[in-house]
């Protein structure tokens, strides 16, 4: 299947879809895309000052063990060791430990079978100073904090004076049962053999019976933690992660999904938030079609500021490259290899650079490179967002990925639904839209385990302040989706601030924005509702 954005990937691995050096909100795009940067420029436009508090409630809901955990979890302490290199990269530096905590498969049977989660951490340099640690999630869902944090470590430098930086995998990624669903034949296969946008009936049947198979492999392959790989879960293994690490409240950096891992743990555990940061924000109030609808919206937006940037008409821009997709369906583009372009891999290969104005130059040459017949360039970049090495192989983030908003989202669209939504989709974007809206009958086709919700809950009441980052140009969680954030999580909880640029994520790319999130963590200093920086 194809693996555009996040549906809740918060649409498929498009939130977190490009490298960058500055990791922050795109973190999880390091493993797609390495040397890519994103961001804007920095600067600032305060409007309506700022306030000094204390963002951390003074104390925990309960002790430990009122959860109903036996004290065998509770009462952990990491073992840390030299950590080993991850697969297909290399161990990080001597500074950096690793360890594994057990928490419990079902929590509603929390005495009985275990799973580990995998954690990295690298301490505070300034110990005499040292406010605690610092849990990220960089998004996918899917994404290896593991391996991510290390390299994207250099962007919180600052931060990690005070706070030991500490990343995980959660369960069902990588080194925490991570699932996988299918091998490396079976999805180059799939990628080139069955069109994402189906046209006749034996396309329609072939496309949804890829998403059944993926599913299957899923069940075969991974069928013991499967049903238990959901956001909330995952939330709940949070706080226990904050047990174990000794602090009070959890202080948490989430970026794109990572930020409705964020909202589910505030809803579930509103007093024991400490000083939390949202960046890159998925809408919490839209379910799957309004997830696909948002990213419909958005990666349109990003594809007219690009053209406008290149002094193009977007509506002329949008043309020329619909045009290309079309033909490119009815004759894929050769590569050089024994792989072709065809349009599916395209869509994609657009959708990477889209991610940070510093890619759109990447864009250009492979788009003329296209329109020229060679099909190459926008099939690396397709390889980079799925995870495709130069040998052929793929990470499994993809598969966790779909396997953890399957286990979320409770909406299965049919074929109908899809092709209702065609007429509004094509008209928001004829490059995105088709993708999109097939999508959401596609991704979780035939899954074998029931989702639990239409949309997440991040209602959190109690909970002390949270900073919500939205950007305006960001393409896979646009920016109307922060300030539904902020509004979801309550009056007094959510604090939104404005990043008027491009890209997916704030953090590192913008002075402004890194100035305030870093006073917010280190002095407690929240911002006044409504700030904004351009």
């Amino acid at each position: 299947m194809g693996e555009l954005p996040y549906r809740q990937r918060s649409t498929g691995r498009t939130y977190d879809v490009v490298a960058h050096a500055r990791a922050g909100a795109l973190a999880t795009a390091a493993l797609l895309l390495t040397g890519v940067l994103a961001g804007c420029e920095g600067g600032s436009d305060d409007k309506g000052g700022g306030t000094a508090a204390s963002p951390a409630p003074p104390a925990s809901d309960a002790p430990p063990g009122a959860d109903g955990l036996p004290a065998s979890l509770t009462s952990q302490r990491p073992d840390w060791q030299r950590c080993e290199a991850p697969e297909g990269g290399e161990a990080p530096g001597a500074d950096w430990r690793c360890a594994t905590v057990e928490v419990p498969l079902d929590y509603a049977k929390p005495k009985g079978d275990t799973l580990g989660i995998a954690l990295i951490r690298k301490e505070a340099t300034d110990r005499d100073k040292r406010l605690g640690s610092m849990l990220f999630n960089f998004g996918g869902p899917g994404g290896s904090g593991v391996s991510i944090l290390p390299r994207a470590a250099a962007s919180y430098t600052t931060l990690n004076t005070r706070y030991d930086l500490v990343g995980f995998d959660p369960r069902g990624v990588a080194r925490s049962a991570g699932v996988r669903c299918r091998d490396d034949q079976d999805q180059d296969t799939a990628y080139q053999g069955v069109d994402m946008t189906p046209d006749t009936a034996a396309e329609e049947a072939a496309f949804m019976k890829d998403g059944a198979d993926f599913g299957a492999g899923c069940a075969r392959m991974s069928g013991r933690v499967l049903p238990y790989v959901g956001t909330v879960n995952a939330a709940r293994d949070m706080d226990l992660i904050r047990q174990v690490l000794g602090d009070e409240k959890l202080t948490y950096f989430g970026m794109s999904y990572g930020t409705e891992l964020g909202g589910t743990y505030a809803h579930l555990f509103p007093r024991r938030v400490g000083r939390t940061v949202f960046d890159a924000v998925v809408d919490p109030t839209a379910d799957s079609t309004g997830h696909a609808r948002n990213q419909t919206i958005g990666f349109q937006r990003a594809l007219d500021n690009y053209f406008t940037d290149r002094g193009e008409d977007p509506e002329a821009g949008t043309r020329r490259v619909a045009a290309l997709l079309k033909r490119i369906d009815a004759k894929p583009l050769p590569t050089g290899t024994d792989r072709e372009l065809n349009e599916s891999l395209a869509i994609t290969g657009i959708v990477l650079p889209l991610y940070s104005r510093e890619s759109w130059p990447t864009l250009t040459r492979a788009l003329a490179r296209a329109e020229d017949g060679d099909g190459a360039p926008l099939l690396r970049l397709a390889d980079s967002y799925n995870g495709r090495d130069g040998s052929g192989h793929y990470d499994t983030q993809n598969h966790s990925q779909r396997a953890i908003s399957c286990a979320d989202g409770r909406a299965r669209p049919t074929v109908a639904e899809a092709k209702a939504l065609l007429p509004e989709f094509e008209k928001l974007s004829p490059v995105f839209g088709p993708f999109l809206a097939w999508d959401t009958a596609g991704w979780c086709s035939g899954w074998p385990v029931a989702g639990e919700h239409d949309d997440p809950e991040a209602s959190a009441p109690g909970a002390g302040p949270i900073l919500v980052v939205g950007t305006t140009g960001d393409p896979a969680t646009p920016y109307e989706g922060a300030r539904r954030m902020a509004d979801e999580l309550g009056e007094g909880v959510g604090v939104l601030l404005t990043n008027k640029g491009e890209g997916h994520g704030a953090y590192g790319g913008n002075s402004c924005v890194t100035a305030t999130v870093d006073s917010y963590f280190l002095d407690g200093e929240v911002p006044a509702d409504g700030k904004t920086c351009s």
